[in-house]
């Protein structure tokens, strides 16, 4: 008997039948909506540039070659500027991850001296900024101008971020810590075996945000940087695409510049420029998205509620 009951299912009524379509509907038109902008830039790279131009192509890819790609990724510079970048997501996303672990997990400690005057000083800063001539000066002073450390030092510590770890290790049952308090362990041991362990979640989520910051980041370096050795991966090719309109009418006068122009315009268009430069910068990042998606929704929503 428990076995047909369990069987059994619930009768779907027309409404239920409605309301399911309507719902799938929404979420199929959505999910378009949010796909098509990169499916668009896709099929535009590899059709062909004249159509592309013209606007033609929107649904199939016409005239298909990968020219584009392989002039874009032979510009000069450009293996160096992905290292930078490269360097920069990772080591940028290592401190941050660890400084929002470390300093969420202390602000929830009672023993932490001065713990709502600091957590309070650090909140402050979401909502006042001293400006861009200020932090300038600041970094200059600090030597960090024309240093690669001016693209991690600056974000390692993240009032958002130690917030989301904060809330979260403040729904961790503090048993947890007690037991381990009991057993002997101080802080730095609570932290690195039990707070650490248990929060891969949130610590997941704050990655995601870090990693996606720090690669798509350019300003750092149009505001620090000069020395073309440090420019990052979207500086390099945001200049590019400021070129674009300009790349057809400097091709004779582009000879020893090196910045490889003339093979460049002599088989792309403006528009072929933009749009493969913006699926370069956008890939590396889709590809890395899906590793930590299954964390992102756990970790953002205990981490962003209490209780």
């Amino acid at each position: 008997m428990k076995g047909k009951k369990h069987k059994q299912t619930k009768k779907q009524t027309r409404a239920d039948i409605t309301f399911h379509i309507i719902n799938y509907t929404i979420f199929a038109s959505l999910t378009i909506l949010c796909v098509y902008p990169f499916y668009y830039l896709i099929i535009n790279t590899i059709s062909s540039n004249t159509l592309s131009a013209n606007g033609v192509i929107n649904f199939l890819p016409r005239g298909i070659h990968l020219e584009n790609y392989k002039q874009v990724l032979q510009l000069k510079g450009l293996p160096l500027a992905a290292g930078i970048s490269l360097a920069r997501t990772v080591l940028g996303t290592v401190c941050t991850v660890f400084a929002s672990a470390y300093l969420g997990f202390m602000f929830t400690q009672d023993k932490m001296w001065g713990r709502r005057i600091w957590y309070r000083f650090m909140i402050i800063t979401m909502y006042f900024n001293a400006g861009i001539i200020p932090v300038f000066l600041t970094m200059k002073a600090l030597h960090l101008t024309n240093n690669f450390w001016v693209y991690v030092i600056p974000v390692i510590v993240q009032p958002f971020n130690i917030i989301l770890v904060k809330t979260y290790v403040e729904s961790i049952p503090r048993s947890l810590q007690e037991a381990a308090q009991i057993d002997g362990a101080g802080f730095f041991r609570i932290f690195y075996k039990i707070i650490l362990p248990t929060c891969t979640p949130i610590l997941a989520t704050v990655a995601i945000f870090a990693a996606v910051a720090q690669w798509n980041s350019f300003q750092d370096t149009l505001i620090y940087v000069t020395d073309q050795k440090l420019y990052s991966l979207q500086y390099l090719l945001y200049t590019y695409i400021n070129q674009a309109n300009s790349l057809a009418m400097m091709v004779k006068n582009s000879a020893g510049t090196g910045l490889n122009i003339a093979s460049l315009a002599t088989t792309q268009t403006a528009t072929s420029i933009r749009m493969t430069v913006s699926v370069v910068v956008v890939l590396p990042i889709l590809f890395v998205y899906p590793l930590f998606q299954r964390f992102f929704v756990k970790g953002i929503m205990i981490g962003s509620v209490k209780g």
